[in-house]
């Protein structure tokens, strides 16, 4: 993976920590947490700053021998529709990116996949959140004759499109899921399209 850009990682980013002062609400939720703190940023302005605290998400890119792309339309109640996205999930605690998503493309699409690469991870909105979503390419893949039961929550239909489809339906609006359009393109990035 030497040719691939390295800036998808975030490896080069210096991390520069606030001073905190005081914790002034904290809620523990089922997939993540909610804290508002005083705190100082490092330009020396001072006061309170709310951040999700989430353990972090992985995604696959799922590519069919035949090259089509393999996405989920599932409902999302904050945004009240059904979004198309790649196949993700939420990190369980203390574990490794790589495991999530194998677990949740079999999970949510009935596929599993022979062959991976790590494509990098990214802030997916560091103005409130310290989530990383952690992306992976999913290729060599292979129908499951008994899939997963999927989580009781999710509600999903499993799309198939080609690169061009999927390339025209962001343009017309159809894909609008940050986390889905970014890891596109850092998959074509790594495959040389």
């Amino acid at each position: 993976m030497s040719s691939f850009p390295y800036w998808l990682t975030f490896n080069t980013m210096e991390k520069e920590r606030p001073t905190y002062l005081e914790q002034r609400l904290f809620y523990r939720g089922r997939k993540f947490n909610f804290d508002v703190h005083k705190l100082v940023l490092p330009n020396g302005v001072e006061g309170n700053w709310e951040c999700i605290r989430h353990p972090g998400g992985a995604l696959a890119v799922p590519i069919t021998k035949e090259g089509e792309l393999i996405l989920v339309k599932q409902y999302r109640f904050a945004v009240e529709t059904r979004l198309l996205e790649f196949p993700a999930g939420t990190l369980e605690v203390d574990e490794e990116a790589a495991i999530t998503i194998e677990r949740e493309i079999q999970e949510e699409t009935g596929y599993k996949a022979n062959q991976w690469d790590y494509l990098g991870k990214f802030p997916l909105a560091p103005g409130y959140s310290d989530e990383y979503i952690y992306t992976f390419l999913a290729q060599d893949l292979e129908k499951l004759e008994q899939p997963p039961e999927q989580d009781e929550d999710e509600d999903i239909e499993v799309i198939k499109m080609t690169f061009d489809e999927f390339e025209q339906a962001i343009l017309a609006g159809d894909i609008i899921d940050g986390k889905t359009i970014a890891s596109f393109f850092m998959a074509k990035l790594f495959l040389n399209f």
